[in-house]
Parts: structure tokens; sequence; C-alpha cells
């Protein structure tokens, strides 16, 4: 419960954090709606989770994490929420806020690199 706001969002909309993840895993390829939007259709043919692990094992083959606690589409079809929740976090343990979409990430990125070192002064 570090991140309680999430938390809520991902029990009473998942599609929403599904959405979050999928836009950064896939670096804006596939929008935030857009991937909320198929992620709620998929209840309607059996399961978001089928859909959901595939981002997953996205995310693990970009960061080199391992298949664990269990495979993938265990861990969705288990406990869709909580590892919905653990994407999160591991995409904001690594500087990107889910919450901003992939554009404004990379711009954000951007902008930190290029700001100029506080604190110097020329030396004459």
């Amino acid at each position: 419960m570090n991140d309680s706001e999430n938390a809520v969002i991902t029990c009473i909309a998942p599609c929403v954090t599904f959405g979050q993840i999928a836009e950064i895993v896939d670096e804006g390829a596939t929008s935030c709606s857009t991937s909320g939007l198929l992620y709620g259709a998929m209840f309607l043919i059996g399961g978001p989770f089928v859909y959901s692990c595939m981002f997953r094992a996205k995310m693990r083959n970009k960061f080199g994490l391992p298949e664990a606690p269990a495979p993938d589409w265990i861990t969705h079809l288990l406990c869709e929420h909580c590892a919905l929740c653990q994407e999160y976090r591991e995409l904001k343990h690594r500087g990107f806020d889910p919450n901003i979409g992939w554009t404004r990430n990379v711009q954000t990125q951007q902008q930190e690199m290029m700001a100029p070192p506080t604190g110097q002064r020329m030396m004459g």
C-alpha cells in the first residue's frame, strides 16, 4: 500500500492502470486509451489476463527482469490487480510516471538531461 491511489484505481478500474503501463512499455506505440479499451473488451471474451500477461513479458524483456514469482500468465490469472500494481511500481522505480504517458515522460527526461547544473559559477 505504498501507492494507495494506484491500488484503489487498479481495484476499481484496472483498465486504466493497464493502459498506462502498456503505453510506457510500448514506448508510445499504443496509447493508454487504446490499450485500456482493448483490456476492457477482453472481459467480454474470457479474461484480460491473456492480454496483460503479454505486456508483463515485454516489460521483463525490456528491463531484464526474471519471470518471478511465477510464470507471467499464472501471475496475471491468479492475481491480476496485484500484478498490475507491481508493474506500475516497477515503472515508477525506473523513473517513469505512468500517469503522464510516454511523450511527457520522454520530454521530462530530456529536460532533466539538458538542465544546467545548479550552484555553479565562473571562476576568474
